[in-house]
């Protein structure tokens, strides 16, 4: 990692300057991708349906994340900073991995 990039220091693009540097000229793509592979989801037969519940799930999740934080980054609500992003979506990661942790010690202790 770049040393501006762990200190904070290096900027994040606003506004319609996100389309214009790289790796958010991705969110194009993903938009794209994501919106494929909900089309091939739904009218796909498979044996386990649990199994497609579960892809579309992820899919969705996916699509609403990149959603929300393309419209962070075009309405400069990061604040220009990089560790905004990290530390914000570092605390959901966590706290899902929490819920996720407890749901599953309930479930082990009640079978």
């Amino acid at each position: 990692m770049a040393p501006a990039a762990a200190s904070g220091g290096s900027t994040l693009p606003s506004g319609f300057a996100v389309f214009t540097t790289f790796p958010d000229l991705l969110f194009i793509f993903e938009f794209v991708f994501g919106g494929l592979v909900w089309i091939l989801i739904a009218s796909s037969l498979v044996p386990i349906p649990l199994i497609q519940g579960w892809v579309m799930f992820v899919s969705v999740f996916c699509f609403l994340a990149t959603t929300t934080l393309l419209v962070l980054y075009i309405t400069g609500a990061h604040g220009g900073e990089t560790s905004w992003v990290t530390l914000v979506f570092s605390y959901v990661a966590t706290l899902l991995y929490v819920v996720h942790a407890v749901f599953s010690l309930i479930r082990w202790k009640s079978a």
